[in-house]
């Protein structure tokens, strides 16, 4: 079993199933290629455990074909310290400290 997504004409995410295991075959094609001729759309394996593409696919995700990786819409925080990491996934300096101090506040209470 793995997962494949379908992307539209901007590589969005569209869709993500369940098919055959990547080793295998339908009618002599890889699983990508019989999966992307079935729906109309370029398909793409993803991993539920992050092995490939960085990321799993989800709706609404973006692949970037150059560096091979799934990547989430960018968040909304608000602040300009908002990057995306070497591993694909959106984090905000900003936020953090936002939160740590949330934290600290909670731990003050108690």
């Amino acid at each position: 079993m793995a997962h494949y997504a379908f992307l539209d004409e901007n590589n969005i995410v569209t869709q993500v199933i369940v098919g055959i295991d990547e080793t295998q075959f339908i009618e002599g094609q890889e699983p990508e290629i019989w999966y992307a001729n079935f729906q109309g759309q370029k398909c793409v394996r993803t991993s539920y455990n992050n092995k490939i593409r960085f990321n799993y696919a989800g709706i609404g995700f973006s692949y970037d074909p150059i560096d091979d990786a799934f990547i989430a819409p960018m968040p909304e925080c608000g602040h300009d310290e908002l990057t995306l990491n070497n591993l694909k996934r959106w984090e905000c300096a900003a936020c953090d400290a936002e939160f740590a101090k949330r934290m600290d506040s909670i731990k003050d209470q108690s």
